[in-house]
């Protein structure tokens, strides 16, 4: 058990923590994309039913809500000690010719992690717990056989005809593919996947993949915004 924990304690240790978090998180940001993704279809009642089978789960979702914010706040914490120790070991990297040649992605990792973390709650408060609109509770899609669920489609709608909250979000989810451009070739390269190469792949498939988020998730509050999703 004590090997363990200096195991996770050390440099070594603790970019696993980081590559293995941050690919779980990955993971949900892509399943959360393609159950958001899903208001796009014609039929405005699969956005619905997504949101009920999500609740159907019970306390099994909010088991697996905890499992997520505690990966992210590891992630965030580990990264900012990882950065810590650096910058104590090598002060002279961050003054020298490579800092000038690092990417301002690469620059901000810890900053913009931050925020995408003050983002989460501003998302969890306004969506999902309703304490920023108490109203959404009351939202409701009468079905045919007489019973009530939530309406998603008009609660997500509605609150991204806010012009704050939209930008907020279109923010939040810049700076997270900035991110995650940077840190795919990071958890690659920890996880021992990298090669020369494999380099340029990883690169550009990073960047890819944080593109293809990005305008996926964008995509809802523009076209909220737009009048293209409408009530």
């Amino acid at each position: 058990m004590n090997s363990f924990v200096r195991c996770c304690q050390s440099s070594i240790g603790k970019k696993w923590i980081v590559a293995l978090t941050g690919l779980v998180l990955v993971a949900y940001v892509l399943g959360h994309l393609a159950g958001n993704l899903q208001i796009f279809l014609p039929n405005k009642g699969r956005i619905n039913a997504y949101g009920a089978f999500l609740h159907s789960l019970g306390p099994l979702l909010w088991a697996i809500r905890a499992f997520l914010l505690a990966c992210l706040v590891i992630h965030i914490v580990t990264t900012i000690q990882l950065a810590i120790e650096n910058r104590r070991a090598r002060p002279e990297r961050y003054e020298g010719t490579r800092y000038r040649k690092a990417t301002w992605a690469g620059r901000s990792m810890v900053m913009s992690g931050l925020i995408v973390l003050c983002f989460v709650i501003f998302h969890i408060l306004h969506f999902t717990a309703m304490k920023i609109r108490p109203d959404f509770a009351n939202l409701k899609e009468m079905m045919p056989n007489g019973t009530e669920r939530h309406d998603v489609y008009r609660m997500v709608v509605e609150g991204f005809q806010q012009p704050a909250a939209s930008c907020f979000y279109i923010l939040g989810m810049i700076l997270l593919c900035m991110h995650l451009s940077h840190g795919f070739g990071s958890v690659v390269q920890t996880l021992g996947l990298n090669s020369t190469k494999l380099a340029p792949w990883v690169e550009h498939g990073g960047r890819a993949l944080a593109v293809i988020i990005c305008l996926g998730y964008i995509a809802i509050p523009i076209a909220v915004m737009t009048g293209f999703l409408h009530l």
